[in-house]
């Protein structure tokens, strides 16, 4: 039996201090809109990953698309595959550093729950709508973050720590996350999707492994796990004495010019945009339905105008479910199989 009585923040206290780099986010106190006492059995930042993947837009995630629209085949990525390589790459990176593996696990975990069905494609769409009917725009980090901190718990949130709220807003777009933490996850999730979509799409014939750029792939390696491990091992090597998140300047630049390969030849590629009518035609259809029909609207969020609450019903949607509605609305009930 441990014969210790000091308390958990006391020993997390200890351990940090002697383990955790200087740069490190430490785990207390914990930081919230709205105070509630620690647990004693979690440090604040594992208590937010639980919550996280105990929500429903986690569970959500494994309906929603990542790249290929109704891939057949099991093998495919799906929205919440993603997550979980993205948030286990990055805590590797976060534990080689010293760095806080909880607060990097909540970010990871929680950095794509805003998401809307369809992926790239989708998000275009939504953004498009909005921006044509209400003066406005979609952002996914700006919904992930509306979703943990009103959406989740029936209009309550989650009561995230501020460290993770920040790593969620700011895991893409014109600001870095204040800690390093939430860095490794803004840099990591390039590093995951650019490797396992590229994975895909080969395994979807889109691309051929003759198609790939080849002074890229010479450099970071000739599979996706070769990749991952050079890109992980170069941000550790880059970022050990720098005080921040960095790559080098050729695996860095490796890597931007295999990203920008697969937004041309697969995100946005012709493949993709072959989806782009029924993608339109259906997300689109529902945002106006919903526009014309608030009455069928829930009122998770009760003071949000109809544009919030239309774009939260929406972004919130599996592709199945979208289809679902869709269809429900559109084909006459005899017709449907």
């Amino acid at each position: 039996m441990p014969t210790t009585t000091r308390s958990l923040q006391e020993r997390v206290d200890a351990w940090e201090a002697e383990f955790l780099s200087e740069h490190a986010t430490r785990s207390y106190p914990a930081m919230r809109g709205t105070e509630e006492p620690d647990s004693p059995l979690r440090t604040p930042f594992q208590r937010d990953r639980d919550r996280i993947v105990h929500s429903r837009a986690f569970r959500r995630l494994k309906h929603k698309t990542q790249v290929f629209i109704a891939p057949e085949g099991d093998h495919y990525r799906t929205r919440l595959t993603h997550t979980l390589e993205a948030s286990a790459i990055s805590r590797t990176v976060a534990r080689a550093l010293g760095l806080n593996e909880d607060l990097t696990e909540a970010i990871g975990l929680g950095h794509d729950l805003g998401h809307p069905p369809f992926g790239h494609l989708g998000e275009e769409v939504l953004d498009e709508a909005l921006r044509e009917r209400c003066n406005g725009g979609f952002k996914h980090n700006l919904h992930s973050l509306r979703t943990v901190d009103v959406l989740e718990r029936d209009g309550r949130g989650l009561n995230l720590t501020e460290p993770v709220r920040d790593g969620i807003l700011n895991h893409t777009g014109p600001e870095k996350p204040e800690t390093l933490e939430g860095r490794i996850v803004r840099l990591v999730d390039r590093v995951a999707y650019i490797n396992h979509d590229l994975d895909d799409a080969l395994r979807a014939e889109i691309l051929q492994p003759s198609d790939l750029p080849g002074e890229e792939i010479e450099l970071l390696g000739p599979t996706g796990a070769k990749r991952i491990d050079r890109l992980v091992r170069d941000i550790v090597e880059s970022s050990a004495d720098t005080g921040d998140i960095e790559q080098s300047e050729e695996v860095g630049g490796a890597m931007l010019r295999l990203r920008k390969f697969m937004f041309d030849r697969v995100y946005l590629g012709p493949a993709a945009r072959r989806e782009v009518e029924r993608v339109q035609r259906t997300l689109r259809g529902l945002f106006d339905h919903y526009m014309d029909h608030p009455e069928e609207v829930p009122a998770i969020d009760p003071g949000a105008d109809l544009c919030q609450r239309v774009t939260d019903y929406v972004a919130g949607m599996t592709d199945r479910y979208c289809i679902a509605r869709f269809t429900e609305l559109t084909v006459p009930e005899e017709t449907r199989f």
